[in-house]
C-alpha cells in the first residue's frame, strides 16, 4: 500500500511499485519542492531514505515532468537496494525511444539521462542503434497514416487482450461491420493530404472471406499509400486468392504471424495451426512479391530458451523483411492473467539476449521498439529489419511522429499539434456499439481533423 502526499505523483511511484512486485508491501513517500530543489523522502521496510535533486524550472509543465521523474527515481533507488536493479531502471514508459528522442532535441545526450535513471547499457545500445536506423524516417516526419482495424480471429489465444473474439461467435456482425468501415474509409478520404503508410491490422484481417477483403479493398482503392501492410495473421486462414486479392490492390506488405514454430507451444495458447501450416503460408505469400514480417513471442506456455531459439532460427532462415521479436506480456482482459498475477518467465532475457545476438548475426538491424506493462523481465518488444526494409508505419506510430487516422471498432485516431500535443478521438470497442455510432465517429473526426 502506498502513501503519499502527492496524488498526482501516484500512476508514477505506483508503476515503480509494480515493476517490483511491491503492491502488497507498505510505502509512504512525502515530497516537496522548495528554491528549485526537488525532495523525495521515502519509508521502506522500516528504514528511511532521503533524496535531494536540484534542476532549473522553466515552467508548469517541466516542473511536474521533473516531479514524476525525481519520484520514480527516489523510489527506483529505494527498493533496489533491497530487491537488485531492474533493466530498463526507472524508466517504466512505453516508449525509451520517444524519451530519447525528446533529450536530443533539446540537445543533450540521452545516454546521461538514462544512465542516471539506470537503465543497463546493453538496453542504452539498444536505443541508440535503433534511433540511427530510424535516421531517414525520423527526417520526414508529419503526413498521415492509415490503419484500419479488422477485430476477428480464428480463436482467442491465451495471452491475447484485444477485443477480438472468435469469428464464429461474431459473424453476425461480419456485413454490417464491413458496411460501416467502409463508410469510415470514404469518409477520411479528404483527409488524407499526405498519405504515407496503410496498415489493415487485427485480430486476423485474412480470416474474413474474400468477398469482404475485396469490399475493404476497393474502400481504400486510389488511396496509393506508397508502403500497404495487411496483419494477415495466422497461417490457416491464408489461400492463394487472398493474397492475389491483396497483391491487386496494391498491398506491398504482408504480416504472417506463427507466434512459435513449436507446435506443442501452439495448441497449448488455443492456436489451430501446425508449424508447417506456417511455413506453407510463407511460401504462398513469397510467391506474390511481398515483403513479410514474421511475428514471435519470448516467454510463451513452457517454452525453454532451446524452444524460443528453435522458432528464432526457423524465421531467421526463411530470410524475411522483418522479424518482430514480442517479449509476453500480461493483459487485462486475457485469459492468461485469469490464471496469472505475474509473470516470473524462466530465462527470459537470456531469450532476448538470443534473438538480439542471432538477428544482429544475420544482418537484421532493430528499428522500432516499445514496452508494456506487466512484460515478462521489464523486457521490450523489438522489431527487426533488414537494411532499408523498415515499416514506416510503425516508426510513425511508436515515434508519434505523424497523424494517425484509424478506423474500425476500437481504432484510435491522433493528431499531432507541434511537438508536445496531441489529441485523440477513439471509437467504442464493442462491435454493436461501433455499428450504431458511426456517423457520430465520422463527425467526431472530422472535428478533429478540419478543426482550423
Amino acid at each position: 500500500m502506498l502513501i503519499t502526499n502527492s496524488e498526482y505523483l501516484r500512476p508514477e511511484l505506483m508503476d515503480i511499485i509494480r515493476a517490483f512486485d511491491c503492491e502488497d508491501e507498505e510505502i509512504t513517500h512525502y515530497f516537496s519542492f522548495s528554491e528549485g530543489k526537488y525532495f523525495n523522502s521515502i519509508e521502506y521496510a522500516g528504514e528511511f531514505y532521503d533524496f535531494e535533486d536540484k534542476e532549473e524550472v522553466e515552467d508548469e509543465l517541466v516542473f511536474k515532468r521533473l516531479a514524476k521523474r525525481y519520484a520514480k527515481l527516489a523510489l527506483y533507488k529505494t527498493l533496489a537496494k533491497r530487491h537488485g536493479s531492474l533493466i530498463y531502471g526507472a524508466l517504466t514508459g512505453i516508449r525509451p525511444t520517444k524519451l530519447a528522442y525528446a533529450e536530443k532535441n533539446a540537445g543533450r545526450n540521452f545516454s546521461d539521462l538514462f544512465g542516471k535513471m539506470d537503465v543497463s547499457d546493453r538496453k542504452i545500445l539498444l536505443v541508440d542503434r535503433i534511433l540511427k536506423v530510424q535516421q531517414n524516417a525520423y527526417s520526414h516526419r508529419g503526413g498521415q497514416d492509415l490503419f484500419v482495424s479488422i477485430p476477428f480471429c480464428p480463436t482467442k489465444c491465451d495471452y491475447c487482450s484485444f477485443i477480438t473474439a472468435p469469428i464464429t461467435s461474431t459473424q453476425s456482425y461480419v456485413e454490417s461491420y464491413v458496411e460501416s468501415l467502409v463508410r469510415e474509409t470514404e469518409s477520411i478520404k479528404p483527409l488524407l493530404t499526405n498519405l504515407k503508410s496503410i496498415y489493415i491490422g487485427g485480430g486476423t484481417p485474412f480470416v474474413l472471406g474474400e468477398k469482404h477483403l475485396q469490399r475493404i479493398y476497393e474502400s481504400l482503392s486510389g488511396l496509393n499509400a506508397p508502403e500497404y501492410t495487411v496483419e494477415a495473421g495466422r497461417p490457416d486462414v491464408f489461400t492463394e486468392e487472398k493474397l492475389r486479392l491483396s497483391k491487386q490492390f496494391g498491398v506491398t506488405r504482408i504480416c504472417v504471424n506463427p507466434q512459435s514454430f513449436n507446435d506443442s507451444t501452439l495448441e497449448k495458447i488455443g492456436r489451430k495451426h501446425t508449424s508447417q501450416m506456417t511455413l506453407n503460408a510463407y511460401e504462398m505469400s513469397k510467391k506474390f512479391g511481398f515483403d513479410i514480417n514474421l511475428d514471435l513471442i519470448a516467454g510463451l506456455s513452457d517454452e525453454t530458451v532451446a524452444d524460443f531459439g528453435k522458432s528464432l532460427k526457423t524465421a531467421i532462415s526463411l530470410d524475411p523483411e522483418n522479424i518482430t521479436v514480442h517479449t509476453l506480456s500480461l493483459k487485462s482482459g486475457a485469459k492468461l492473467k485469469e490464471r496469472v498475477r505475474r509473470l516470473n518467465v524462466a530465462g527470459i532475457s537470456d531469450m532476448i539476449d538470443l534473438s538480439d545476438k542471432l538477428l544482429s548475426e544475420s544482418g537484421y538491424l532493430p528499428y522500432y521498439m516499445y514496452r508494456q506493462k506487466y512484460q515478462a523481465g521489464g523486457l521490450e518488444n523489438v522489431g527487426w529489419c533488414k537494411e532499408g526494409k523498415e515499416c514506416i508505419y510503425n516508426i510513425d506510430v511508436m515515434e508519434e511522429i505523424a497523424d494517425n487516422i484509424a478506423v474500425g471498432a476500437n481504432a484510435i485516431s491522433k493528431k499531432l499539434f507541434g511537438d508536445d500535443r496531441i489529441e485523440r478521438c477513439a471509437s467504442p470497442k464493442d462491435l454493436p456499439t461501433y455499428i450504431s455510432k458511426v456517423d457520430k465517429i465520422i463527425k467526431d473526426r472530422n472535428n478533429l481533423f478540419l478543426e482550423i
